[in-house]
């Protein structure tokens, strides 16, 4: 008699299966650990990306504050310049034909007011006079209008909330990826569960149908997960 070929033993494929579930069961398990150590670390990311962004844009809001402070000094100062300079004018205290050769005169309240004119307010004035607004009807209205008034202070506050911004993208996106590890971890206890039921199944092309659900499973998720970012 010819000896019944291998292929079709179903003790050579029941130990086939068994093998097979035994290496899908121990990668499965391993994935998942993985998958839920990178869900925790992405979840830190998150966790202190939001509180850094949230630290940058408290003193983003302090600096804002102060720098809305200093233009309300700029604004008074120079409105009440301007003011004390026109009537020093029209009483003849002070003689100005041009604005670009304007210099503070002393003992006049102008004088003084002039020169207690914040420093970081000063080269927009100057820029400012320079155009000579007196006799030029094309020059800036005040002081203000000019490229050279920059206020530090908004500077860096707005440099400080385009850094909160980005910070809190980040705790967007690694959140996004902290989701996407925990979903594969869930692809992979599908794998654990179709694995463990294979080979309690008695009829062999049952069990093998299971399995292949499971390989195919295990071979999907995994190659999702390589796509994934990594934080260690």
């Amino acid at each position: 008699m010819t000896a019944p070929s291998k292929w079709r033993d179903e003790t050579f494929w029941s130990d086939i299966s068994e093998k097979l579930v035994s290496v899908a069961l121990a990668a499965a398990v391993v994935l998942t650990a993985w998958s839920g150590f990178q869900a925790s670390k992405w979840s830190g990311v998150q966790a202190n990306s939001y509180a850094a962004a949230g630290a940058k844009r408290t003193e983003s809001i302090r600096l804002s504050t102060v720098a809305g402070q200093q233009a309300q000094i700029d604004i008074s100062l120079f409105v009440d310049w301007v003011s004390a300079l026109i009537g020093e004018i029209d009483d003849g205290k002070v003689t100005l034909t041009n604005a670009a050769e304007y210099e503070p005169v002393p003992g006049t309240l102008s004088g003084f007011l002039f020169l207690r004119m914040r420093d970081e307010f000063k080269p927009a004035l100057d820029a400012w006079l320079a155009t000579d607004p007196i006799n030029n009807d094309d020059a800036p209205g005040s002081p203000f209008d000019m490229d050279e008034y920059r206020l530090a202070a908004q500077e860096q506050a707005d440099a400080l909330r385009a850094e909160a911004e980005s910070l809190s993208q980040t705790a967007r996106d690694a959140n996004q990826t902290s989701d996407n590890y925990v979903l594969t971890g869930v692809l992979f206890a599908g794998v654990l569960f179709f694995g463990g039921i294979a080979n309690s199944l008695k009829k062999m092309q049952n069990r093998m149908v299971v399995l292949a659900i499971a390989i195919l499973i295990l071979l999907a998720s995994a190659f999702v997960l390589l796509r994934f970012p990594i934080e260690i």
